[in-house]
């Protein structure tokens, strides 16, 4: 099998790949062809049905499928053309093959999550972070398996969980480090700025936007859980909720990204800066990692707006 990472321009290309999405269309002259993309652990790649033949079997998307095609360029990116498919069988596949998934050991990110947590000194604060992170076991698994995005960062089985712990260390180191910051808020926060997007997204492989995370996004989707756990907890201060919803609301920083409020607190902006600063760096990380052109320069990534050099010297 040829992973996607490694297609190269007129590569036959024979294997197993899931099948992310399907759309039925027509050209210009009314040929019905389908547009499909393609997965494996190393990426995704656009892909096309132009002639439907005895030899395209049925075949739905979220499912596994074999294909014999053909790489091609397209605009400087790999696309290839598919001149047979069948759906894959039990046993003729590895499915960590094609679920990209972070090198990290989840089990221990959990536990080091489950430390921060413990390190909680307000009660009722640490009461409601591991009722929504460790005595519902099904958030619990939610949150080792979830991405946490659809294609920036971290888009792999336990990214979100990655992205999670990091922010919470980097919020755990720098908050001793500057006046009126409330740790304890800050922890509770960073632990759970993200946590909504179990919801936002449907579980991996799939990784696309549900009903709730089209219409809501998790930035509502968290301060509704923060509300509905809070209000499980008898007496829980009601200031203390609304200090760790505005972490939740003003996390991206600014209105532009999504942000319904600016930081107005130390925690909240601390919280973006460190949400931000592992989200890019995690995105330059990602690119290096997959960049095989010669030199230290990777050329112009464009949702960071900018040409990226590795500092090789």
């Amino acid at each position: 099998m040829k992973f996607i990472a490694d297609m190269k321009e007129h590569d036959h290309v024979i294997g197993h790949y899931f099948c992310k999405s399907k759309h039925s269309l027509k050209t210009r002259n009314g040929k019905t062809y389908f547009s499909l993309k393609l997965q494996d652990k190393t990426g995704i790649v656009d892909a096309k049905v132009w002639e439907i033949t005895k030899d395209i079997q049925d075949f739905d998307e979220g499912e596994m499928i074999k294909i014999d095609a053909t790489a091609l360029s397209y605009n400087g990116d790999i696309q290839i053309k598919i001149a047979k498919i069948r759906r894959s069988q039990d046993g003729e596949y590895t499915l960590s093959e094609f679920i990209p998934t972070t090198k990290r050991n989840v089990d221990e990110m959990y536990e080091k999550v489950k430390t921060l947590i413990a390190t909680i000194e307000t009660p009722k604060l640490r009461t409601l972070v591991e009722n929504i992170l460790v005595k519902d076991p099904a958030r619990a698994a939610a949150l080792k398996s979830h991405s946490a995005a659809k294609q920036m960062h971290h888009s792999y089985m336990g990214g979100l969980l990655e992205h999670t712990l990091a922010v919470a260390e980097i919020c755990d180191f720098m908050a001793g480090r500057y006046a009126y910051v409330n740790r304890d808020l800050l922890i509770a926060g960073a632990l759970l700025h993200d946590f909504g997007k179990i919801y936002e997204l449907s579980p991996m492989p799939y990784n696309e936007y549900t009903d709730d995370g089209q219409m809501l996004g998790h930035i509502i989707i968290g301060v509704e859980m923060i509300a509905l756990e809070a209000a499980k907890i008898e007496n829980f201060p009601h200031e203390v909720a609304s200090l760790l919803k505005h972490l939740i609301i003003s996390h991206h920083g600014e209105y532009e990204y999504g942000s319904p409020k600016l930081p107005q607190t130390t925690e909240a902006t601390l919280l973006h800066f460190a949400d931000n600063m592992d989200a890019k760096l995690k995105t330059m990380e990602e690119l290096f990692d997959s960049d095989t052109s010669p030199g230290p320069w990777v050329g112009y990534h464009k949702a960071l707006n900018r040409y990226l050099r590795k500092s090789d010297f």
